[in-house]
């Protein structure tokens, strides 16, 4: 007699393929009596046919819930919009979206205050140079220029004006000249 061989993964006995009638590979021994048999075939009989009425029941029930939804007036785009709104309600109401929301919420509020002081020392740059020597001297340069240009006019106006003026001044200077040399 041969000792019985515990090989693990490298059993002897073969595995169905797909396909393979697993049923045709079972020993005789673990075969059910006819009792069983007949048992099983019972309760699969029984399953089915409360699947069959299940089903039946279900098909009711979806036919039952379209005609009260068609009575009530809700519509497949209706029933969408609700269903969205519902979804995301439930997403704001998650702890990571209240956290993201804060998150965002103050890195905004940081931003604004950020470009709120980039604007002030921008600002304050501008102040600074509107208010430096050399942009004052240029300045009196420039209102010099247009009173020699512009005759009665008053001095000030905007910088924008100023610049006008002294683009054109300069230009008229430079006519001028060039007519002056043409003639000698």
């Amino acid at each position: 007699m041969e000792p019985p061989r515990d090989q693990g993964l490298l059993r002897s006995d073969s595995i169905p393929e797909v396909g393979e009638d697993a049923a045709a590979t079972v020993d005789m021994a673990e075969t059910l009596s006819e009792e069983e048999q007949d048992e099983l075939r019972k309760e699969l009989a029984k399953v089915e046919e409360e699947i069959q009425t299940l089903s039946q029941v279900l098909a009711a029930k979806e036919k039952h819930l379209a005609e009260i939804k068609r009575k009530l007036g809700i519509n497949s785009l209706q029933e969408l919009r609700q269903n969205i709104t519902k979804s995301w309600q439930d997403v704001t109401s998650t702890t990571a979206y209240k956290k993201t929301s804060e998150t965002l919420s103050q890195a905004g509020q940081k931003a604004s205050a950020a470009f709120s002081s980039v604007g002030s020392v921008i600002t304050k740059k501008f102040e600074d140079v509107r208010n430096s020597p050399t942009f004052k001297s240029f300045e009196e340069k420039v209102e010099n220029l247009k009173s020699k240009v512009g005759g009665s006019k008053p001095a000030g106006g905007d910088f924008g004006e100023v610049l006008n003026s002294a683009a054109n001044a300069s230009a008229t200077e430079t006519i001028a000249e060039q007519t002056q040399e043409e003639t000698h």
